[in-house]
Formats: C-alpha cells, structure tokens, sequence
C-alpha cells in the first residue's frame, strides 16, 4: 500500500453539503472579523509607537566628560549695571573664580540701568556653588539692587523629547523682582545626572535638578551690605536613565495569532451552545405538537 502523506493533515476538511449555515452563525463570524480588526489595529498602533523605560541605579553615567558639567545661565537683573554684573565659581576642589569672562555676555537692559547675563561655563563634578554679584566690579555700589528674573538654568546637554516631563530648567521663568532688592537668594540645587538612550543605542546626557530657595540680607565684615545670587549645588549617587523601546516583532505576531485564534475559538464555541440550544428547543416543541 502506497504511502499517503494525507494522514498527517489534522485540519480535515467537511463537505460543504455536510454542513448547515444559520443566521446566527452569520451574525457571529462578522462580530468577529469587526472585532479582530479592532484589536489588530490597536495592536498594530502599539508595536508602531516606542514606549520609554526609566530606570534608577547608582553610577556617574558621563565617565567621558573629564569630571565636568556644562551649565547655561540666563538671568537679567533690571536694576543692575552691566559693569557691575560678574559671576563668580567655587566648589570644594579648590577651584575660586571671580568674575568669570568665558563664553559670557552681558546685555544691558532699561536704557543701561539693567542687564542681562547669558554665559556657559563648566563645573566640576564636586559640591560647589557659582553666584552673580558684583565682587569683581572695581567698585562696589552703595546699594546694589539684585532683584532679578531667571530665564534659564540648565546642566548638560539639552534633552528634545516630548515624552520625558523633568525638571531640566526647574528655574526657569523664576521671578524675584518684587524681592527686597538689597537681599541676597540662595538657591539650593540638587542635580540628578540623566541619560536618554534612543532606539539605536545612541545615549545622550544631561541633568534634572531639585531647588529649595531662601533669601535673606548679609552683612560683610565692615558692616557693608553686599547682596548676591548663589547657586549652591551638590550631586545625587542616583542616575535616572530613560530608554526608548519598541516592540519585538515575534511578540506582535505572537498576540495577532492569539488574537484571531482565540476569537474564532471563542465564537466557535457560543455559536455551538446557541445552534444546540436552538435545536434542543425545537424538538421540544415538535414534541408538544405531536
């Protein structure tokens, strides 16, 4: 006897004189084309789209930077002459320097009585501070005004992406203009560094920042009062790492096979309790006839 591989078809295959169409098993299979459609689209629009995962873990993420952090300030102190304008950095590696020049510019405001600093500088990756006064003016003021307007104060580089909300210019749009104007501010920074890795692996770094702010009035030790703006910052141990994912195609393939398996299995089984249920009741009912 011949070998016939048609044995091994388990999808066996009824005549269609053998089998019986009914209304309702109409109704049920064009339910569940609609419905597989709909969650094939909904599945597809997922797989498309990428998600973002963000984990924490304890590293200096920028091993390549050298130990530094770039920073952009952006700050106008209406009330305040260009000339006597000047940033100052410290930390605790020994670093002091008063009136920093680098990369700077200082724009005058209301006809020269104001001003307003923009200037990028590096800081090292230690606790520190940098403030805007006028220690490195030749002369001090009798009374300089430091009530001031921050338009931007941001560390590293400049993260574009709509989906991540953080505080990457937390002090943005800060206004203290109708401060005391002979009072000093400190503001307290605490910087989380942060990586953004794309889809092709590429990463990208920059930094959040907390802030806690206070103000008060200082007295040198001449009795002088010599107002300035500090920014005080210290580092966090915790790295936030945000990466861009997208669906392996294997898991879409995988759920649109569950999806239209399990319709139809589904479906199969309602439309066999409805078609026995109906049959069972239609013999009753010849019976009460008969």
């Amino acid at each position: 006897m011949p070998f016939d591989v048609r044995r091994f078809d388990i999808y066996r295959k009824v005549p269609k004189d053998l089998t019986q169409p009914t209304y309702t098993g109409a109704f049920i299979s064009i339910l569940c084309c609609f419905f597989i459609l709909f969650l094939f689209l909904s599945e597809l629009t997922g797989f498309i789209a990428t998600e973002l995962v963000n984990e924490l873990y304890v590293d200096d993420p920028d091993k390549d930077s050298g130990g530094k952090i770039e920073v952009s300030l952006n700050i106008s102190l209406p009330h305040l002459h260009c000339d006597l304008v000047g940033l100052d950095i410290q930390d605790e590696m020994g670093r002091h320097e008063v009136g920093h020049i680098d990369n700077s510019m200082k724009i005058p405001l209301n006809q020269g009585g104001g001003c307003r600093f923009e200037g990028e500088f590096t800081i090292n990756k230690v606790p520190g501070n940098f403030h805007v006064s006028t220690h490195s003016a030749t002369a001090q003021p009798q009374s300089p005004d430091m009530t001031h307007n921050i338009h931007k104060l941001a560390f590293g580089e400049k993260l574009q992406v709509k989906k991540i909300q953080g505080a990457f210019n937390a002090l943005g749009g800060a206004d203290r203009l109708s401060s005391n104007p002979l009072a000093s501010h400190d503001y307290i920074l605490k910087i989380v560094p942060t990586v953004y890795e794309d889809l092709s692996g590429k990463q990208r770094f920059s930094y959040q920042y907390t802030v806690a702010n206070k103000e008060y009035v200082a007295y040198s030790h001449t009795g002088r009062i010599i107002p300035a703006i500090w920014f005080r910052y210290d580092l966090s141990p915790i790295t936030v790492k945000y990466t861009e994912r997208r669906q392996p195609v294997y898991r879409f393939i995988t759920t649109i096979c569950a999806i239209v398996g399990g319709t139809f299995t589904v479906a199969g089984i309602i439309d066999s309790c409805i078609f026995t249920a109906s049959e069972a009741w239609k013999k009753i009912q010849i019976g009460k006839m008969s």
